[in-house]
């Protein structure tokens, strides 16, 4: 098969390098990819969001398969563009991908279905929010509806935080067009966990877990970012929650996008919070996280090409109790340009990133990296490169993680030093 992967980051970068692996992969396209892709695949110069340049490219270039990597694309609709060609693409459509899409949408399924979320109201109007929030117990979470890359949660610690967020939400100040609505929703205390699924609308297939690190600063402090780190799978993942998670949240979900007459394909990525050994859902994604990718991918056994395939064509009955992972634990470690996820230094070289690679148990994925006409690599993002390495445990995974952070040169860039510390 010929496959066009669309995407640039650290996520993109881990799912090319598993797709080159497949036998049945005879080439592989990465649009528009980023350093670390073109050592597997071929840079295609066409944006995530340029959905008639990525048309016009499988056309030409008579395409097999695509897979998505990040949500922009699926919740405008590139899924039902390609599929309406004919070709099978991996991803929910437009529809469905409301999941990630919209938080109050999904949200009012969770009411509909009965599955366990935290209490929640919709608002568009500032001064009805200001009043539900008057009756509020803290701390109160306020959310964006829209896609607001990973940063549209704020945990306010006051009533009057939580209006001055809700207010700037809906001025459009902070996050645009995606603010232009809210979710207000009780704070649960507990623990929080990633979950992934594969539906191909009928069958449901549970993958793995992992644990996401979304503040910038050690011990979980500081601002919300794309996510500092992970590890897979989560320490407070057990057979018994996993069946919790699989029977209150993941298959009434795709059992209600089906009955809702819109059918849920591709991955599902659950954020669950743990409260007292029970399950509740904080939100979906409609893609594969990151930086939790990156974790699951070293640990994969199955041929992913064909797992994706398999789910993009219905048929993904046939890898029931097939999907096979390693026994060790992963580690990833995201190191981010000074200044993330504010205002960030750009274009500055990093060097010994092979050194880095060459370690035992260890694989360096790039995310926010570009190639200059010298050679060198140099960060173009925030967040830049992810090392990613194995061990019989966290500890093993998180020491051989650090030691390969500390031979990379990159005197510009910075990490979080406790990446699995719930864990340990």
């Amino acid at each position: 098969m010929k496959v066009l992967l669309i995407g640039s980051g650290g996520r993109e970068h881990a799912l090319a390098w598993r797709l080159a692996m497949s036998k049945k992969c005879t080439a592989l396209y990465v649009a528009p990819g980023n350093a670390g892709t073109e050592d597997v695949a071929e840079n295609i110069h066409i944006k995530a969001e340029d959905t008639a340049g990525l048309i016009r490219f499988v056309k030409d270039y008579e395409i097999d398969f695509v897979v998505v990597g990040p949500e922009g694309p699926l919740v405008t609709g590139i899924v039902d563009e390609m599929r309406a060609l004919g070709i099978p693409t991996f991803g929910p459509d437009k529809k469905a991908a409301q999941l990630e899409g919209s938080k109050g949408f999904t949200k009012d399924l969770c009411q509909k279905y009965r599955m366990p979320t935290a209490s929640y109201a919709r608002f568009t109007d500032p001064h009805d929010a200001e009043k539900y929030i008057g009756a509020m117990t803290l701390p109160i979470v306020v959310k964006a509806d829209g896609l607001a890359a990973g940063k549209g949660v704020v945990i306010a610690s006051t009533h009057a935080e939580a209006i001055s967020t809700v207010q700037d939400m809906l001025s459009g100040n902070a996050f645009g067009a995606a603010g232009a609505s809210v979710v207000i929703e009780e704070f649960l205390q507990g623990e929080e966990l990633s979950f992934f699924a594969l539906s191909d609308g009928e069958t449901v297939l549970p993958l793995t877990s992992a644990q996401d690190h979304k503040r910038v600063g050690e011990g979980d402090t500081g601002l919300n970012t794309g996510g500092m780190g992970a590890y897979s799978p989560a320490h407070l993942m057990t057979t018994a929650l996993q069946q919790k998670i699989m029977d209150r949240l993941i298959v009434p979900t795709i059992d209600g996008m089906k009955a809702e007459g819109m059918p849920y394909t591709g991955v599902l990525y659950a954020g669950v919070m743990v409260v007292a050994g029970e399950p509740y859902l904080i939100e979906y994604n409609a893609r594969f996280g990151d930086p939790e990718t990156q974790a699951l991918m070293v640990r994969l056994g199955t041929d992913l090409l064909d797992l994706l395939y398999a789910c993009a064509t219905g048929m993904l009955k046939q890898f029931q109790d097939k999907v096979t992972w390693s026994s060790y634990v992963s580690l990833c470690v995201v190191m981010c340009a000074k200044g993330y996820p504010g205002t960030y230094l750009k274009n500055t070289v990093i060097r010994e990133i092979d050194q880095a690679d060459r370690q035992e148990k260890v694989k360096v994925f790039h995310a926010g990296t570009a190639r200059a006409m010298s050679g060198e690599v140099i960060a173009t993002g925030g967040r830049v490169l992810n090392v990613v390495a194995m061990g019989e445990n966290v500890a093993e995974a998180q020491r051989r993680a650090y030691e390969a952070v500390d031979l990379i040169d990159w005197p510009e860039g910075f990490c979080r030093r406790d990446i699995g510390w719930r864990a340990l």
